[in-house]
């Protein structure tokens, strides 16, 4: 009965169909390779072989790139789901370490002079860190808590939550600002203005935010991540614009100035939670503290923010 069995149910090829769903999804080998850590050729071998075993076409193999057959994409999609409910329930059985993510910038600027403090008082729960500002798998990603900018969508396996409204504003260098006199929003006329790649509607969401639609600023130099224009206007080489949160240390420490203050933008910082980790303690400890430093970052006001500012909405 046992050798019946084990016919008519024969052991799936779990590394072949693992093999097969990455390729399918990222329409690549390659890219499935990196993503599983073997060879293009381990990948190639696992997928003909599934299709000798059916006896029927899976992807269809172009130059660069590949795509799943009509009854491919079924199989890809039908595996997919499968492999999520098997990795929630692998991490509900055996919880693994929390994994918080976030933008380079706010990890830079926002996280990491914060995370001595969290781990002084938590010493046993251990968190790694992921960089990525974007959009996010959290079952495949292993993702537990994220912080996100509500301009992109949270993905199906998380629970989103506002925490603050974004404060956006000019900020310069001291010396620069007072050298140039800047006391008016028309003012930016002198200056030199700087952007961001990876926020290309800045400048145009602040002219909106303060109600100066007559007003035309457009970047003169574009740098390719944010971190990177705030540090250029904190080295004198112009105008950032940046959200509060991101700079109220810097101008705290006056290393920055924000001569125009602070005005609510149309974007919230928003807190992704992996729902399938929700009762983890150790998650809600740390959901709990990145509630109350957003919360206390919102409420704090520099005092450099100059005249302009306005109070959080």
């Amino acid at each position: 009965m046992a050798h019946e069995d084990a016919v008519s149910n024969p052991r799936l090829p779990l590394n072949a169909l693992r093999a097969f769903e990455a390729a399918a999804r990222l329409g690549s080998m390659s890219a499935a390779a990196t993503e599983l850590g073997v060879t293009h050729g381990a990948v190639s071998r696992h997928v003909r072989g599934l299709e000798a075993q059916f006896g029927l076409p899976l992807l269809e193999r172009g130059p660069r790139a590949v795509s799943p057959t009509p009854e491919g994409a079924r199989l890809a999609g039908e595996l997919g789901e499968a492999f999520e409910r098997m990795q929630v329930a692998v991490a509900q059985v055996q919880p693994g370490p929390l994994t918080l993510s976030c933008s380079a910038t706010v990890m830079m600027r926002w996280l990491i002079p914060r995370l001595e403090t969290f781990k002084r008082a938590h010493p046993a729960i251990e968190l790694r860190l992921n960089i990525n500002h974007g959009d996010v798998d959290f079952i495949r990603d292993e993702i537990s808590v994220a912080i996100r900018n509500s301009m992109y969508q949270p993905p199906p396996h998380a629970v989103a939550e506002t925490l603050i409204r974004e404060e956006i504003g000019p900020v310069c260098h001291p010396d620069y600002a007072a050298r140039l006199g800047i006391a008016r929003p028309e003012d930016l006329a002198r200056a030199r203005i700087l952007g961001s790649a990876t926020r290309l509607r800045a400048w145009t969401e602040w002219i909106a935010a303060v109600g100066r639609q007559d007003l035309v600023i457009a970047p003169h130099e574009v740098f390719g991540h944010f971190y990177l224009v705030i540090q250029a206007a904190a080295c004198g080489l112009g105008f950032a614009l940046a959200p509060r949160l991101l700079v109220e240390d810097e101008i705290r420490a006056g290393h920055l100035v924000a001569p125009l203050g602070f005005a609510p933008g149309p974007h919230h910082l928003q807190l992704w939670t992996a729902e399938h980790l929700r009762t983890r303690a150790d998650l809600r400890t740390v959901v709990a503290w990145l509630r109350h430093e957003m919360g206390a970052a919102g409420l704090r006001r520099p005092a450099a923010d100059g005249p302009g500012s306005h109070a959080p909405a």
